[in-house]
């Protein structure tokens, strides 16, 4: 697969990222940062993002980088909401938002990169342009606003239950 040792750390960490947010959608239906899985998914992602600068499979900023930047920014402002804002609705609104909008754009390159390196030897795709990984990434995206409208509905019913 010819990793780096960064490569591989950044693997390891985004992997890690990616499981804990798995855990917080099937357990709350969103990414709570008040858990130990949140935590993970926050601080992992914030290091997969960073690490993610240093690498370059095509030399050179790239569109990865960008995409890491604003992944960067858009967990720091929820995790902003979350530290300041607890009585919040409005703000949960965006948390939940931005945090979802941060794991499926770190899905964009994690398909891309997985779904071309995997099986070694015999990768799924040949390139960033093969259809898999277009077909992929639109299912992700039907998931990812299906899943925002369910968070959505979910926290006016809990602001409701909570008088915000």
């Amino acid at each position: 697969m010819g990793l780096s040792s960064l490569g591989i750390f950044h693997t390891i960490i985004g992997v890690a990222a990616i499981a804990a947010a798995v855990v917080d959608f099937i357990k709350y239906g969103k990414i709570n940062l008040n858990t130990l899985s949140g935590k993970i998914y926050f601080y992992g992602t914030v290091v997969t993002s960073l690490t993610s600068l240093g690498i370059s499979k095509h030399g050179g900023f790239n569109p990865g980088h960008v995409f890491a930047i604003f992944i960067i920014i858009l967990v720091l402002a929820a995790y902003l909401l979350n530290s300041k804002r607890k009585n919040s609705g409005r703000a949960r609104y965006f948390e939940n938002f931005w945090l979802s909008f941060s794991f499926f754009l770190s899905l964009v390159p994690t398909v891309n990169e997985t779904f071309t390196r995997v099986p070694v030897g015999h990768p799924l795709a040949k390139d960033i342009k093969d259809p898999v990984i277009g077909n992929t990434l639109l299912i992700l995206l039907l998931l990812f606003i299906a899943g925002s409208i369910y968070q959505f509905r979910k926290q006016k019913l809990i602001n409701k239950a909570a008088g915000l």
